[in-house]
């Protein structure tokens, strides 16, 4: 199947290093790959995780435990991240646009139908509609449960959201994992990876964890919801490692990497 419409999703455990600080290789390799899939005729729409650990790392502070001190880190972040994915893409010939979102612009029918036709504009004007979460004024991805908000869970499920809104022909999650095993693969070696998901059943969630590292706020049980999601507006996800987003040409071509989840 080719892949016109692709929204790939990067982690901040992909985006940064184990010091909290960002990763630059990581993030020119995925600019340079991503303006490659454009300068192709694929259009592309990137949901970025980062903000917070970016807003931490600028202050010289260790991530912050209070809301606000997060809501705060993430309005610095934001800043810096939005800065250098600016720059990178641009090297590489492309524009960026900064979309911040919260849930219910993607709930309430008003907005959400906003949302897309700001989204398509975009897209025709062939830029690269860069999404993230509206940390600074939002509770729901930081401190899930606080207010009534409900959680896009590390941007996995606003990915999936997103996907669905643009009708998207692929989903990928860049992780620090290289899909979904059987069991946790850094405490079992036992663990095995499974090439193909038609459908996520009550025992795969059970085999999921909690977030994959101190970095991340989500984890392969957030990886699954988005997965239903896209199951359930027909379109397919790919999770794979996101180390070098060169894969991203592997999971185009059907190669033997990552998690494919699809029904058909």
């Amino acid at each position: 199947m080719e892949y016109k419409r692709i929204v790939v999703k990067v982690g901040t455990s992909t985006l940064t290093h184990s010091t909290g600080r960002l990763h630059i290789e990581r993030l020119d390799k995925l600019a340079r790959v991503l303006s490659d899939l454009k300068n192709g005729g694929r259009e592309v729409l990137l949901v970025t995780s980062g903000a917070i650990g970016a807003g931490a790392a600028a202050l010289n502070f260790e991530k912050p435990d209070t809301v606000s001190g997060k809501q705060a880190a993430a309005a610095v972040g934001q800043c810096r991240l939005m800065h250098i994915y600016d720059k990178l893409f641009a090297e590489y010939g492309h524009t960026v646009a900064q979309i911040l979102v919260a849930r219910h612009d993607l709930t309430v029918p008003d907005r959400g139908g906003l949302l897309l036709d700001t989204l398509q504009t975009l897209l025709s004007w062939r830029t690269v509609p860069v999404v993230n979460e509206n940390d600074a004024v939002s509770h729901a991805e930081i401190a899930p449960g606080q207010n009534g908000h409900a959680t896009f869970g590390d941007n996995d499920t606003l990915s999936a959201l997103i996907a669905a809104l643009v009708k998207a022909d692929l989903l990928v999650l860049l992780t620090d994992i290289d899909g979904f095993y059987t069991a946790d693969p850094r405490e079992n070696p036992d663990a095995r990876r499974i090439k193909r998901v038609t459908d996520v059943t009550d025992k795969m969630r059970l085999a999921s964890g909690g977030a994959g590292t101190a970095r991340g706020t989500g984890g392969m049980i957030t990886k699954l919801a988005a997965a239903e999601i896209a199951l359930e507006n027909g379109f397919p996800m790919a999770v794979a490692h996101g180390k070098d987003p060169a894969v991203l040409y592997e999971i185009l071509r059907g190669g033997d990497v990552g998690t494919l989840f699809a029904r058909s």
